[in-house]
């Protein structure tokens, strides 16, 4: 629920009052954001628990180290780099295992929205399967960058500041990972009018945007374990 308390404070102070021992200054940031942090979280790591603990420890890590902010990146900037950092972190540590394939059909279910499985034509689902599917083969920085970029909607810039790299590595990245993404997905951009679109004007066949989760609900950082607040 909103406070109206907050309803004209900025971000930026948002995060000073926190510091300065606000108690529901944080909570009112993770209700801003944390829809967005979900989806990226959601798409790079492909797997519903998996993306909620990579929130949950990213919001825990903001909370804490909200005293360091320093203003040179927007606070939104900011919480997406601690997110994606903390999606790739845990990348990293379950590489060394082998986990399910991302085509078994009723795991893919499980990645949909809510919404999106009980309502949404077939052909929607066929391609967030597609999609999904396709993107669980690329390597997780690759992924990331793409899930900001063609997904998310962020320019390459904004993409560079959240990933803390140079423009060119996301254009890189971006452009390696689609061209690895063009044979799964090219039958899509037939089959569908707009369903493969062309974001940034980089050659190749970008990744079909996905709406975002619906609001959770509870603005406590630790409410988005679970799927990120949906049930």
């Amino acid at each position: 629920m909103d406070d109206a308390r907050f309803a004209d404070t900025s971000d930026q102070d948002l995060l000073a009052q926190h510091v300065a021992g606000e108690p529901d200054a944080f909570g009112e940031l993770v209700r801003r954001h944390r829809d967005r942090l979900w989806a990226v979280a959601l798409r790079t790591l492909g797997d519903r628990e998996e993306a909620a603990d990579a929130v949950q420890d990213a919001l825990i890590s903001a909370f804490r180290a909200a005293h360091t902010f320093r203003g040179q990146s927007a606070v939104t900037t900011w919480l997406h780099r601690i997110t994606v950092n903390a999606c790739l972190d845990r990348a990293r540590k379950a590489a060394s295992r082998k986990t399910a394939p991302v085509d078994d059909a009723e795991r893919l279910d499980q990645l949909l929205e809510p919404h999106e499985s009980a309502e949404a034509p077939a052909e929607r689902q066929d391609l967030h399967r597609e999609l999904l599917a396709a993107l669980s083969t690329l390597p997780t920085e690759q992924r990331a960058a793409l899930v900001l970029v063609d997904m998310q909607a962020y320019p390459v810039a904004e993409a560079a500041r959240i990933l803390d790299v140079p423009t060119g590595t996301v254009k890189s990245r971006c452009a390696r990972g689609r061209a690895r993404l063009l044979p799964l997905l090219t039958h899509l951009r037939s089959n569908s009018g707009d369903g493969v679109t062309e974001r940034n004007r980089t050659q190749g066949a970008s990744v079909p945007p996905a709406s975002g989760p619906r609001d959770a609900g509870s603005s406590d950082p630790a409410a988005v374990k679970g799927g990120g607040g949906h049930a």
